[in-house]
């Protein structure tokens, strides 16, 4: 059975023959009037901005100055021929960069903020990256892995956009340099794009662990993006034409843009479909909850896009949000990881008058899914699937099913669905079949009391342990912890956190090598980690000493056996004082 869309919207025509940056830069597919506009990106510590035109300005000039510092021309070479790295915690310059970038028909590799050196050079290599744009307080990383990857000096360039961020080297350029030499260069040739183009070529490079396995390149066409904001806009349509102010013009929100940059959640949902309906970003850099408040308070903040553990965080933090005035606040919208019932309700409790609304995607849906509408909000939903999207819910023997209530992998066939992985045939054979892409997510189909369909992601069938919103992939740490001395065979596995949601924890027989004092071993474990892999990849879950990892006759890790004993452990030390 097919499962359709409750909303009654229609999806307009997706254009597939235009980049991202003409689409998000032109009133020609309905976007929110530029002069009109809302300033798209905002600092929120600085309040530093652009207006919507002078960003349109700015990306041309950016544009311009890249094809001259590059050798770049819109309309010579493959799109892999003008791959550009940003390494960079969230700025308010990061998105007219990747627009300039596609002017130029290339494509933009969003790396995480949080990357170790190693992590970097993976990445560098594997998207084969000609340029790399990141900021001072990164600079060290970013060096270490260009070094690392044969990416010369001359090629990487800093967003110079951050408040306190220190003294700029000279010997780097910056992209405010960039602009500025844009301004007094000629005009570029426009993109000469032929029907399908759009669909075919990679915009974006994501990288992403997928439903298993070792962190993998996304390929998202210009398309996938576009057609998504098409459908973010179509499913509010509705609701915000019932919102026009007293002058007649429409609707728009203040969006709090704290989400990185580089995550999908934080570059598609907020920062495109935001921006294309006429929003206001309000950029930070990092989450730190008295600098986050304050920005809802100084900006009037109307929608607080979240991840659950900054819903905990403010849970548990009563006193410090009642020091600040959060009355601008209409809507939550949290994503990248289940927000519980509990948690939700809780919330509520707190806040009465926020409507919160879920919403499910994956990198290589580009993005949303499923979403929460205003008029039919069910706590613990991810909430209704959007225009043009189609679902379907199969078992693990197979069976296709056709009731509600009745789990099953959830199957996605939409026009956000990704072109696939890049140099990675086997994975994208095993994720994109006949159209279909198998998510890995258990979900069941529920009615809501207004009879509509709502999804819910009951479990995770993939491997994925999601900390903070982040993924990690179990057999990439695996890898790494196999490499110990002290290791003979391991499991990593997600054992519940308040803090963060999930936290991995390794499962570890130890080998031949390992000494006496198991103590010891677990702290050379635990820094092994900590000293090649980023922060949300460490081993806050600890490290636990077992005799066998238990396997399947194929070999297959029994992960299912391993949280099951871990719980029993949780259990029988009972809660924490």
């Amino acid at each position: 059975m097919v499962f359709t869309s409750s909303s009654p919207a229609v999806l307009p025509p997706i254009p597939d023959n235009i980049p991202i940056s003409q689409f998000m830069l032109t009133e020609a597919n309905g976007r929110y009037p530029l002069a009109k506009a809302r300033d798209p990106f905002t600092c929120g510590l600085t309040g530093k901005t652009y207006s919507t035109l002078e960003v349109k300005d700015r990306v041309q000039y950016m544009a311009r100055a890249l094809a001259k510092a590059l050798n770049w021309e819109p309309n010579r070479g493959s799109e892999w021929d003008k791959t550009l790295v940003i390494f960079s915690v969230n700025t308010i310059d990061t998105l007219p960069l990747g627009w300039a970038t596609h002017e130029l028909g290339g494509i933009v590799s969003p790396a995480n903020a949080a990357y170790s050196a190693e992590e970097l050079k993976h990445q560098l290599l594997d998207s084969k990256a000609k340029a790399l744009f990141t900021c001072v307080p990164l600079l060290p990383t970013a060096l270490k892995a260009a070094s690392a990857a044969g990416l010369p000096k001359d090629r990487i360039y800093l967003i110079d956009a951050l408040p306190d961020s220190g003294k700029i080297p000279t010997q780097y350029k910056t992209l405010s340099q960039f602009v500025e030499e844009g301004k007094s260069l000629p005009k570029l040739e426009k993109l000469n794009w032929r029907a399908g183009e759009g669909a075919r070529r990679t915009a974006y490079l994501c990288y992403s662990s997928g439903t298993s396995g070792l962190p993998k390149g996304v390929m998202i066409s210009h398309r996938n993006v576009i057609a998504n904001v098409l459908q973010m806009a179509a499913l509010e349509k509705s609701w915000r034409d019932t919102k026009k102010n007293a002058d007649g013009s429409y609707y728009s929100d203040v969006l709090l843009g704290l989400l990185p940059q580089s995550h999908i959640y934080g570059l598609v949902v907020i920062c495109h479909a935001g921006t294309f309906r006429g929003d206001q970003v309000i950029v930070l850099p990092k989450f730190e909850l008295r600098t986050c408040l304050a920005a809802v308070q100084k900006f009037r903040i109307s929608v607080l896009f979240v991840v659950p553990p900054i819903i905990i965080n403010m849970l548990r933090s009563p006193d410090v949000c009642a020091e600040y005035d959060l009355s601008s606040a209409v809507a939550l919208l949290t994503g990248a990881a289940p927000l519980g019932q509990e948690t939700a309700l809780d919330f509520q409790k707190m806040y009465p008058r926020v409507a919160i609304r879920q919403a499910y995607g994956l990198t290589e849906t580009a993005t949303v899914v499923t979403a929460t509408h205003f008029d039919d909000v069910v706590l613990g939903s991810s909430g209704w699937l959007i225009p043009g999207v189609e679902a379907r819910i199969v078992t693990p023997e197979g069976v296709e099913v056709t009731q509600y209530d009745t789990p099953g992998e959830l199957w996605i066939r939409a026009p956000g669905v990704v072109l696939g992985y890049l140099n990675n045939e086997k994975a994208t054979k095993e994720t994109f079949i006949d159209g279909w892409m198998h998510t890995g997510d258990e979900a069941v189909i529920r009615k809501s009391d207004k009879g509509k369909e709502h999804v819910f992601i009951v479990d995770r069938i993939k491997e994925l342990i999601k900390v903070k919103g982040h993924q990690v992939a179990p057999a990439e740490l695996e890898a790494h912890l196999l490499t110990h001395p002290a290791v003979a065979d391991c499991a990593v596995i997600a054992i519940p956190d308040d803090a963060a949601g999930e936290v991995p924890k390794a499962i570890v027989s130890k080998s031949a090598e390992a000494g006496p004092d198991d103590e010891a071993t677990i702290k050379s474990i635990l820094k092994y980690v900590q000293d090649h892999k980023a922060r949300h990849k460490w081993l806050k879950g600890g490290v636990r000493f077992i005799e066998t990892v238990p396997k399947s006759p194929s070999g297959k890790i029994l992960r299912r056996l391993l949280r099951d004993q871990e719980a029993a452990i949780r259990r029988q030390a009972g809660p924490k004082l």
